[in-house]
């Protein structure tokens, strides 16, 4: 017994409901053995390969009974830095008991701890990776490479697929395993990966290891006479993972010569199946953890794998490659929901190929939108199979996408500072990067059904956009839950109530990324942002609100050298009231030969009402600074002169007035913008435009111009008017809708119609519920659908009903206009 959970166990009944119970002392909720586990949140899987949406995840380790168990009775055994298989005569069974209520954050940490901690990764890995599945050229990829300069679009890594190798093989093997390198493509290798490390790239080369060494290779000799066999019988060697002399020439001859001649890492693209020959041993979790040991071998490189997810532990072999994804809004809609949902077994660094894998349909906004995913994701990874009609540069699409592709890539490496602290957290023991929103509100109904945003770090909630524009709104469209307490749009910094539901709009250029009130988001600045090295220039976002402290942390990226001291944190503390902000930015600690001997600070304070005095000083001296103020946006830019690391930088806002904050009405400016968006007669927008007080009073006036406005167009604005809302979402494979009225205003219906054809009683066949919609509520449109055909209708008063059938011979959602 423990002081959260009793355990019975009773031998005379054995593993038995009634021979092996746990009891979780603070619920009361007892387990037995034997027991489903029915609320399981889920966690990953381990490929996306051919998805098209959402495929089953494997369980996970938090679930909304309150329990888990994991069954470790077939996994072999380390000892001695080695696998061995289990005893199949022991009478043995291996259980992992997790019983942690909803305090999800403590169990993800105590797995953690028991299982080993998620690896920093190198700071290269966080900015923008090229990957394409191409027989690349030497001179057409090295060209390649400096047209993404040309075209201003930073990278840091180019991953080089399998055509590297000999694919062609003249023998019995299959061209996907392979070690030669092609000199018919690449004459010469060392010249190339020489001429992208000095593009400032790390370079990756693609492996695919299960089908062993044969003749044609280079290596073939070496390998068959260490292992003891005549190379001149031309007999394939075998992959033989286990065998430690098999693995240790694989590494040494096979690995080791292409990264002395500059290889940093290694892409594990094949799963190699489930099993190894004459064991239960998983090769791919194997080949992980083999991988990310020899790579870190040397303390002047820190260790790295780039591989598929291998099952739980794999937390500790980041970065997980998710496969190949068919080009479709279905599938970047479900990498949203995966890659969150990959929080709940600690595996937090998923890299997925940014703009779909294959198949579908290439279309420039799906592109867009999924490299915005790409920026607030673990990993942003552009690839593409080999068919020339998939496009993933971005100056192979128009103007218009390229300037937007450049924007999000840019903003990518601007944020690497910020996502390295987070992985510094992590591997201090902190959460994942992503995280689902039960993660931080387990006890929230809301934090359940919202699984088309996360918590990006832990400032930030991030929501990208994953359907279409409308046609007539011209806008994507997004539903968000914003938890209680005040939130801000990151980069207009305009004030959104928390605890509710939010419709946000927004066009092609804009990703629906909210901070928490205080937050404090440090960048590196944009304009110089192409590298990936600890900057010169920072610009720091700060929000109002609360206290606040955010640490900033940095070493030099690749080496070990962290793990003696060679590291620096940054504090940079906020403290809020109604008669001043302050700001205090260092000393820094720690050692400060990592960091720049001097570095600029741009300063960004949003929704701030304009100071009556700005007071800027260095170790107490003060500062002449350059200062703007935007009055509509509220956003104050200071910009600083460069201070040494061991000064104390100190800003202090003076109100006017006592009033600090400015929160203005967030439906005005988002009004405003809807009606300039809006594809509808100029003559309408500006009626609307004149009267748009007296809509905010009452958006039955709305209903002057339902002759201008299209359905669409209607609901995009009584959406915003009225806080409230219906929303269908299919993106994790259970089809549900929730239902959202923020201000519990009466004129709001709801009504849930079911037909249930498993009976024939014309009384109990057909039955709807009806009433004033809630603030917030969901339905279960699959399971109510399993019956027969279900309606969910959402009335705003006479003026507009939006209509979601399910089952039966429709489906979708659609608004229809109240006679």
């Amino acid at each position: 017994m423990t002081e959260h959970l009793h355990l019975r166990y009773d031998p005379r009944l054995g593993l038995t409901a009634h021979g092996l119970q746990v009891t979780l002392l603070e619920s009361g909720l007892t387990w037995h053995y034997g027991d489903h586990d029915v609320g399981n949140l889920g966690g990953t899987a381990r490929t996306l390969d051919k998805a098209d949406g959402p495929i089953p995840l494997d369980p996970g380790l938090l679930s909304s009974s309150g329990w888990t168990l994991v069954d470790d009775s077939e996994t072999p055994l380390l000892e001695d830095g080695w696998m061995v298989a289990r005893d199949r005569q022991a009478d043995r069974i291996d259980l992992y008991f997790f019983g942690y209520g909803r305090d999800f954050t403590a169990c993800l940490r105590d797995y953690r701890r028991l299982s080993g901690a998620v690896p920093l990764l190198p700071r290269w890995a966080l900015g923008n990776w090229w990957s394409r599945y191409w027989p690349y050229r030497q001179d057409e990829l090295l060209d390649l490479m400096r047209d993404f300069r040309a075209h201003d679009l930073p990278l840091s890594v180019c991953v080089i697929d399998m055509d590297w190798h000999i694919t062609d093989t003249g023998n019995a093997s299959r061209g996907w395993t392979g070690y030669t390198w092609n000199r018919d493509l690449f004459p010469n290798p060392h010249a190339l990966l020489a001429d992208l490390h000095a593009l400032g790239l790390k370079t990756a080369l693609n492996l695919h290891p299960a089908d062993g060494v044969w003749p044609h290779e280079a290596a073939y000799p070496a390998m068959a006479r260490r292992l003891g066999s005549d190379p001149a019988t031309g007999e394939p060697i075998v992959f033989a993972i286990t065998d430690p002399a098999f693995t240790q020439a694989y590494f040494e001859i096979l690995h080791h010569p292409l990264e002395a001649e500059g290889v940093d890492f290694w892409w594990m693209d094949w799963q190699q199946g489930r099993r190894t020959a004459g064991s239960d041993l998983d090769p791919l979790w194997w080949l992980n953890h083999l991988h990310f040991l020899d790579l870190g071998r040397n303390p002047a490189r820190r260790s790295f794998a780039f591989s598929r997810w291998g099952g739980l532990g794999s937390h500790r072999y980041p970065v997980g490659f998710s496969g190949d994804t068919v080009v479709s809004w279905r599938s970047l809609a479900f990498q949203v929901h995966f890659t969150a949902t990959a929080a709940n077994v600690a595996f937090g660094w998923w890299s997925h190929d940014i703009g779909g894998h294959m198949e579908g349909i290439e279309d420039a906004e799906l592109y867009v939108r999924w490299l915005q995913f790409g920026v607030f994701s673990p990993i942003l990874r552009l690839h593409s199979t080999q068919n020339p009609f998939h496009e993933r540069r971005p100056w192979g699409w128009d103007a218009q996408t390229l300037a937007l592709a450049r924007s999000a890539m840019r903003l990518r490496h601007a944020l690497i500072p910020y996502l390295y602290s987070m992985a510094w957290q992590e591997h201090q023991g902190g959460p994942a990067l992503l995280r689902p929103m039960y993660h931080l509100y387990p006890e929230a109904p809301e934090a359940y059904r919202c699984p088309g945003q996360y918590a990006f770090g832990s400032e930030l909630i991030a929501a990208p956009f994953t359907s279409p524009c409308d046609r007539d709104t011209r806008l994507g469209r997004q539903v968000i839950w914003l938890p209680a307490g005040d939130w801000y749009h990151f980069f207009t910094g305009q004030h959104y109530t928390g605890a509710a539901w939010h419709s946000f709009y927004g066009g092609l250029d804009e990703i629906p990324v909210f901070a928490r009130a205080g937050a404090i988001v440090v960048l590196a600045d944009e304009s110089a942002a192409s590298g990936v090295d600890n900057p010169h220039t920072l610009t720091v976002h700060v929000f109002p609100g609360v206290d606040q402290c955010f640490e900033l942390y940095e070493d030099d990226g690749e080496s070990h050298g962290y793990r003696h001291g060679a590291q620096v944190v940054t504090a940079f503390l906020q403290q809020c009231s109604s008669a001043a902000r302050r700001l205090c930015v260092g000393p820094t600690r720690g050692d400060l030969s990592v960091v720049p001997a001097a570095r600029s600070h741009t300063l960004i304070f949003h929704a701030l009402s304009m100071p009556a005095e700005i007071r800027v000083t260095c170790d107490g001296e003060r500062l002449r600074i350059d200062s703007r103020y935007d009055q509509e946006s509220g956003r104050l830019t200071l910009c600083l002169p460069p201070t040494a690391p061991l000064s104390l930088l100190e800003v202090t806002l003076e109100a006017r007035q006592g009033n600090q904050q400015k929160h203005d009405d967030a439906r005005i400016p988002t009004l405003r913008k809807l009606l300039r968006d809006f594809r509808c007669g100029s003559e309408a927008k500006r009626g609307l435009s004149v009267r748009l007080h007296e809509i905010l009073a009452d958006f039955d006036v709305l209903g002057a111009y339902r002759t201008a406005l299209s359905d669409s167009q209607l609901r995009a604005l009584i959406e915003i008017l009225s806080g409230a809302g219906v929303h269908v979402c299919e993106d994790t494979g259970e089809a549900f809708a929730v239902v959202w009225n923020n201000r519990d205003d009466p004129r709001i219906i709801v009504r849930w119609s079911l037909e249930n054809r498993g009976t024939w009683d014309p009384q109990q066949r057909f039955r709807q519920e009806q009433g004033p919609a809630p603030r917030f509520a969901h339905f279960r449109l699959a399971q109510a659908a399993s019956h027969g055909p279900c309606s969910l209708t959402l009335a705003y008063g006479s003026l507009l009903a939006v209509d979601t059938r399910w089952g039966g011979d429709s489906t979708g959602a659609a608004p229809i206009p109240m006679p």
